[in-house]
């Protein structure tokens, strides 16, 4: 399935811009203010202990974490974007 998106991709070049443009809007969605959360949710942990991970945090934290990747994938998927759009481009222009 992969190989058809990409070919897909390939010959729209208005779709892969669309894809790309959503793709880094849900990376900063994703990764905006995380590592923030993150060091929240451990300093709570640090001064509660164990009441703090009896009440979520460590859920909270496995949500930060998974955010994290979900960001990471948005990010690929952005970069494969643009290297379809780069190749496009230069191979247009014949260089």
């Amino acid at each position: 399935m992969l190989p058809k998106i990409i070919v897909f991709l390939s010959s729209h070049f208005v779709a892969t811009f669309l894809v790309m443009g959503l793709a880094f809007v849900g990376f900063g969605l994703t990764s905006l203010s995380l590592l923030y959360l993150i060091r929240a949710n451990v300093e709570l942990v640090l001064q509660h202990g164990a009441m703090a991970l009896l009440d979520g945090a460590l859920r909270q934290f496995f949500e930060l974490i998974a955010s994290g990747f979900l960001g990471l994938a948005m990010y690929l998927v952005f970069k494969v974007c643009e290297h379809i759009l780069v190749e496009k481009l230069v191979h247009k222009h014949g260089e």
